[in-house]
């Protein structure tokens, strides 16, 4: 299944004309239905993705859905959302794509998933919209789009006041739609599953037969944060929330498992576990070792008598 890590990588694929901003693009359903591919194979994006869809045939595909309403549809996709789509090239309406970059440049998304907590479930939801509807949310797209083709310096600025009226927008049908306690078990749920891809990330990262890239802080969480397309303040708090622990412990925690488990299970040197546990140096091994246990690495050795 591919995996489209770029706005640019996914353009090329779906053959939808290339954005001129790496971050963010605006693009109106009809422009891209002279070239797009009308039938995509199941595939993931790491980036968000808010849509108009006013009409056109065809089925869009989730892992929630199979197919829009009747009438115009406003709908959200996220990161690591099994899409797919049989269209017909006949799609009216508009869509933002943005990538995490992006949210991150902008202090008005400050706290972005604590704010809008529905866009980190992994089930797109399409909503059904009025008439009147529908031309409000015209309008904001109409008017991102005319400050994205202008040559304002400060257009960024105008952009994101606008993306994030229309996330209010979107929050306020999730929030009509769905009932307070069936929407915090949604975003619970999510939770728990990005903190499975979590510890799922540091048990594949730190196997023993795995390709080692010293390049990569493995010790870090905004390591893992990055693949999984959070901020790593957000990272910590699902950790914290559900074990107690933060998401650094949590690694120091996995990092000691595996250290003595090689020290008493293998004829391994402290050296070679020092690397293996991709520790820049033996010392820095045993001066992390001897604080989390009070024993260098060769007394804890010698102290189980292996």
């Amino acid at each position: 299944m591919k995996n489209f890590k770029t706005i640019k990588e996914y353009s090329e694929v779906t053959r939808i004309p290339p954005a001129r901003y790496e971050h963010f693009v605006v693009r109106s359903f009809q422009e891209n239905m002279p070239t797009v591919v009308h039938k995509m194979p199941p595939f993931r994006h790491a980036f968000y993705a808010i849509a108009l869809k006013m009409n056109g045939d065809g089925k869009a595909l989730s892992s929630h859905y199979s197919d829009f309403p009747d009438g115009s549809v406003v709908f959200f996709n996220s990161p690591f959302q099994i899409l797919s789509w049989d269209i017909a090239p006949n799609w009216e309406g508009y869509y933002v794509l943005m990538t995490r970059d992006f949210i991150a440049q902008s202090h008005i998304f400050k706290n972005f998933l604590e704010v809008f907590p529905f866009l980190k479930i992994d089930k797109a939801i399409p909503f059904q919209v009025s008439e009147e509807e529908t031309k409000t949310l015209l309008n904001i797209y109409q008017k991102i789009n005319e400050e994205y083709l202008s040559d304002n310096p400060d257009k960024f600025d105008f952009i994101s006041t606008y993306v994030l009226l229309l996330l209010n927008h979107i929050k306020r049908y999730f929030n009509k739609e769905t009932s307070e306690e069936k929407a915090n078990q949604i975003i619970k749920t999510a939770d728990l599953k990005l903190l499975s891809r979590y510890q799922e990330l540091i048990e594949f990262h730190f196997r023993e037969n795995n390709d080692w890239d010293y390049s990569k802080n493995l010790h870090s969480p905004s390591f893992y944060a990055d693949i999984l397309n959070i901020h790593p303040n957000y990272l910590n708090s699902i950790v914290k929330n559900n074990l107690g622990i933060t998401a650094l412990q949590y690694i120091h925690k996995h990092l000691l498992h595996l250290a003595k488990s090689y020290l008493t299970q293998t004829k391994l040197s402290v050296k070679e576990v020092a690397y293996l546990l991709q520790f820049d140096s033996p010392n820095n091994f045993n001066n992390f070792f001897k604080k989390h246990t009070q024993y260098t690495p060769g007394k804890y050795r010698k102290s189980t008598h292996i």
